[in-house]
């Protein structure tokens, strides 16, 4: 095991305040005591690696990073269950995902051990910031990016991992209530061969443009289609879809399939495995076109649409909009199976139901 050295912060909030905070933490507003620092030169491979203060960090203007964009990071949550440990759901898809990323960007590849051990060493210092309330989490971001200083285009030679840490409360303020979405036309968020399947921040910044249009047409959220046809649909944001066709016994579950511009959701994975196999919902990978999702709610063979990711968990459809028409989910709410997977996965997640896949690690 990696030993990490720990600064203990001498601007710590008072334990009235960090109370005050995580009885209404919002999502990625307030941020703990510490953060983890690790830092890597080709020469001397991963050092340095501490808990510190959380704190503004100072880098040269001609910082790789800033200009070349390599920047990668992660999402993930920590709960406290009922017995008191903090524990934190499938890291190990995480840190190999960080890993994926980084190889796509030309970065160094942090070895899973020490990236878990980088989440345990966190929670050792900051864990009296989990919130106790199961509907709450301490949301953790790892993130890495280049530090070499030079204008010279290439992989960079230095790098600096960092995490972050902060208490989340609902990531949609209305809750589950059902989000409306905007088909944008205009813009894809990646291509195959592209960047799509990395969690890079230029994934990102390069989204936010079309999540304004979105906002202007009076939607929640954007949903972004494929680059060469602009018929496929492909994620909601950040965020992977799933399309509930028919009902009760007989429904089907299909999300579109990783042909390389779609992330691989941790959330993602975890729907299609509890599913199948723990509640005996059939599911598939299958394109699913802008034609078949109007047409199937229209005839109402599709029943039910859901985003799922880390921040939101699973967040129900409810309305779609776009330059050739608009259209309901079945009638605009919640159905049953989003329902039932939402909480179910949040079962798991908070300690309420049993971890039969395994899938939570304990932290602290």
């Amino acid at each position: 095991m990696t030993t990490f050295t720990v600064q203990r912060s001498a601007g710590a909030v008072s334990a009235d305040q960090r109370r005050a905070i995580l009885e209404d933490p919002g999502f990625g507003r307030h941020f703990t005591d510490h953060m983890v620092s690790i830092r890597y030169h080709d020469q001397r491979g991963w050092y340095e690696p501490s808990v510190v203060p959380y704190g503004p960090i100072s880098l040269d203007p001609a910082t790789n990073f800033i200009h070349y964009g390599q920047s990668i990071f992660e999402g993930m949550k920590a709960y406290r269950h009922a017995d008191g440990h903090i524990r934190t759901f499938r890291p190990l898809r995480n840190a190999h995902r960080f890993r994926s990323s980084a190889r796509r960007l030309a970065m160094p590849e942090m070895p899973a051990e020490l990236f878990i051990e980088s989440l345990v060493q966190l929670a050792a210092v900051d864990g009296d910031w989990v919130p106790s309330d199961p509907e709450k989490s301490l949301y953790l971001r790892p993130f890495m990016f280049s530090t070499e200083v030079g204008l010279g285009v290439k992989p960079a030679n230095e790098y600096q991992y960092l995490l972050i840490a902060s208490p989340a409360g609902a990531y949609f303020p209305r809750g589950v209530a059902p989000v409306s979405v905007w088909l944008t036309p205009d813009y894809v968020r990646a291509a195959v061969g592209g960047t799509g399947e990395a969690k890079c921040a230029g994934n990102y910044a390069a989204s936010l443009i079309a999540q304004a249009e979105a906002s202007l047409h009076g939607c929640d959220q954007v949903v972004w289609l494929d680059a060469k046809e602009h018929e496929w649909v492909e994620e909601m944001g950040g965020m992977n879809l799933f399309f509930v066709f028919g009902t009760g016994d007989s429904a089907r579950l299909i999300t579109p399939p990783l042909t390389g511009s779609l992330l691989p959701g941790v959330t993602r994975d975890s729907i299609l495995i509890m599913a199948q196999q723990d509640l005996g919902i059939q599911v598939s990978e299958e394109p699913i076109s802008v034609d078949q999702w109007k047409a199937g709610c229209e005839s109402g063979e599709i029943s039910e649409v859901f985003a799922c990711g880390t921040a939101a968990v699973v967040t129900p459809v409810g309305q779609v909009k776009s330059r050739v028409g608009s259209w309901t989910v079945a009638e605009g709410g919640a159905g049953p199976i989003t329902m039932q997977l939402r909480d179910s996965l949040l079962g798991v997640q908070s300690g309420r139901l049993p971890d039969k896949h395994a899938w939570m690690f304990e932290l602290a």
